[in-house]
């Protein structure tokens, strides 16, 4: 028999860590590449984000993060409206969200443990400050005996790991990820999707973009599902689905 799937939740405004409201994007000139959005995500939550290639997800995660804006609507973040953000208050928000992105972006002549700590660095935070967190940081990844590793000499699960490491190494509120799992085998998908709940335990709101069906159906979290940059209802999927997608009002 069927489970019924998971209907995006109902929120109140006042406990949302992300509200869309009738959200629009395109660039440029070009089509509507996402098209009349509007949900809410309570602080805490898990939610997924599916849909074929080319249905807008990666682009809803950019908006999330601040990388672009809605060319409609309005993006609501930690209950500031973005698009009246000056520009100087952009990067202490963004110390707020943490992003494991698709090409994972690490830095091939940094050693695992630099790479993790970069965003403190930057930050301003002396080595003396951090070291022993990121080295705690590293060990709660699997990475504790590869500190000294250089990204080229990494697997690919281990390279997801420290991507994921250096996402989270500000305590960020909100952890976004553009298919974490996309290059790794089904047992490596499980054990970074079992750090993505362990982060979700300790209070971080998780936002997953995502091809891995199985890996969705596994989870039973909530799931936001776009075509042609809509949302729409996901069809209940078999015994072991339990999630669905929709506008969450």
């Amino acid at each position: 028999m069927s489970r019924k799937p998971n209907a995006a939740p109902v929120t109140d405004a006042a406990d949302e860590i992300l509200r869309f409201d009738a959200v629009s994007m395109r660039y440029g000139r070009g089509p509507e590449v996402l098209s009349n959005l509007s949900f809410g995500l309570p602080r805490g939550s898990f939610h997924f984000v599916t849909g074929p290639s080319g249905a807008g997800k990666s682009s809803l995660l950019k908006l999330i993060y601040l990388a672009a804006k809605p060319s409609e609507g309005v993006v609501r973040l930690f209950g500031e409206d973005t698009s009246r953000l000056r520009p100087s208050q952009l990067p202490k928000l963004r110390r707020r969200i943490g992003v494991v992105f698709q090409d994972l972006l690490l830095l091939d002549h940094l050693t695992a443990f630099d790479n993790a700590a970069l965003p403190l660095r930057i930050a301003g935070h002396r080595p003396s400050e951090y070291r022993n967190d990121v080295a705690e940081l590293l060990a709660w990844v699997g990475l504790g005996k590869r500190m000294s590793a250089l990204p080229p000499t990494l697997a690919g699960g281990e390279k997801q790991r420290l991507a994921i490491a250096r996402a989270v190494v500000n305590r960020p509120e909100i952890l976004l990820a553009d298919e974490p799992t996309g290059n790794v085998d089904h047992e490596m998908a499980l054990r970074i999707f079992r750090l993505f709940v362990e982060l979700n335990r300790l209070g971080t709101t998780i936002v997953i973009a995502t091809h891995d069906q199985d890996l969705v159906a596994r989870s039973n979290k909530p799931v936001l599902h776009l075509e042609g940059g809509r949302l729409v209802p996901l069809p209940p999927q078999g015994p072991q689905t339990g999630v669905q997608g929709g506008n969450a009002a």
